[in-house]
């Protein structure tokens, strides 16, 4: 049967409308992958990076709970990295190594999630020793502590030092989440993220307990150490406060009306961001993402950390 004219046009339209819809699902739909190609690379860098930090925490809370750690725990996690150095079982109190436990396990599994989603790297060579952890205390106080601090000498010890941990990991989540492009980078982080404020969460709830209790033999208390500890972050990262301790003047405290500061949030109680170069300024202990020491005394891994040691050997 012939077309009219008519029919003939609304058959064109029909095609035309067809092959436009057609077109543009294929184009929507190889969009993902062509994102995902994209982004691939930037997020590959971001949920690298914070492996140096999740290899730290899982060594120095395993070892403080049990006395050894991803060696005999998960050594197929540690791609033959070297041990870390240093590190030893802590003298606990029953309560307080079920919660490092619990959190050392919490540890591998973070490990074990991101490499499910990176290659990532061999774990990097950890300072865990009492000297390292000295070295920290010394330079936030500003004297040399006789005898030296020494974070496996007791739960007070051991949930002080524990200060120093999680809380630069999860800054370095909230930094990152926007800068992720693919939603399965974003899920991870938020998953990572949870958890790690969760831990922090608990540590301070812990020393917040104790904020009174005089340290000995330092003469100093929980409070103080978690003020001078926090200072000293914001020191090292040069990005303003993003830290603080337990005990706060009121107008920084929720809304500016406590001085309770069980968990650190901004005027709006928002947890604060931390870069990548931020948190390396910290964790060398150097106030310089170029310059290794601390707890990473080689330097940490993943391109992002890379980039700044190289930049410096080439100088």
């Amino acid at each position: 049967m012939a077309l009219t004219k008519e029919r003939r046009s609304l058959l064109v339209s029909m095609v035309l409308v067809f092959f436009f819809f057609n077109c543009h699902h294929l184009q929507v739909t190889s969009c993902p992958d062509q994102a995902t190609t994209n982004c691939t690379d930037q997020d590959r860098k971001l949920l690298e990076f914070p492996l140096n930090l999740e290899y730290l925490e899982a060594e120095f809370f395993l070892f403080g709970a049990l006395g050894f750690g991803l060696d005999k725990v998960a050594p197929n996690l540690t791609m033959g990295g070297p041990s870390p150095i240093g590190a030893q079982k802590a003298n606990l109190d029953p309560l307080t190594r079920d919660i490092i436990l619990q959190f050392a396990w919490q540890e591998v599994g973070h490990l074990r999630a991101i490499k499910k989603t990176v290659k990532g790297f061999a774990r990097p060579q950890l300072d865990l020793s009492k000297k390292a952890f000295a070295k920290v205390m010394d330079k936030a106080f500003g004297v040399k502590f006789v005898p030296p601090f020494n974070p496996y000498a007791n739960s007070y010890n051991y949930l002080i030092a524990s200060y120093l941990v999680p809380y630069v990991g999860l800054t370095g989540y909230v930094g990152a989440n926007p800068k992720l492009q693919c939603p399965a980078s974003r899920k991870l982080v938020a998953g990572l993220l949870g958890v790690e404020s969760g831990q922090d969460a608990v540590i301070r709830g812990m020393l917040y307990a104790r904020a009174a209790h005089v340290v000995y033999p330092y003469g100093v208390t929980v409070a103080a150490f978690t003020d001078k500890i926090s200072d000293l972050r914001n020191k090292l990262g040069k990005a303003g406060v993003k830290d603080e301790g337990l005990i706060v003047p009121k107008f920084m405290g929720a809304e500016g009306q406590v001085i309770g500061n069980v968990l650190v949030g901004n005027e709006l109680s928002l947890s604060f961001d931390r870069t990548p170069e931020e948190i390396l300024r910290i964790v060398y202990g150097s106030g310089n993402e170029s310059v290794p020491g601390g707890f990473y005394p080689k330097g940490a891994d993943g391109e992002i950390a890379k980039s700044y040691l190289v930049t410096v050997g080439s100088e």
